[in-house]
């Protein structure tokens, strides 16, 4: 399985990983979805945005 962004080639599934994703986009509701897709093409937060927006070099005043 292929997942595309804006026509490119993000990521490709194939196995498990694939029949995990076609199960939990089957039965989870459209956000899940995005976020499973975003998990699998590597493409989420990390978690880290409120700490750099606190660091020194990042600070507009």
């Amino acid at each position: 399985m292929v997942i595309t962004h804006h026509g490119r080639p993000a990521t490709v599934l194939r196995g498990e990983r694939a029949r995990h994703f076609l199960d939990a986009t089957r039965t989870a509701d459209t956000e899940a979805s995005m976020a499973l897709m975003a998990r699998l093409t590597g493409n989420y937060r990390r978690g880290n945005e409120r700490t750099a927006q606190r660091h020194p070099r990042n600070r507009t005043r």
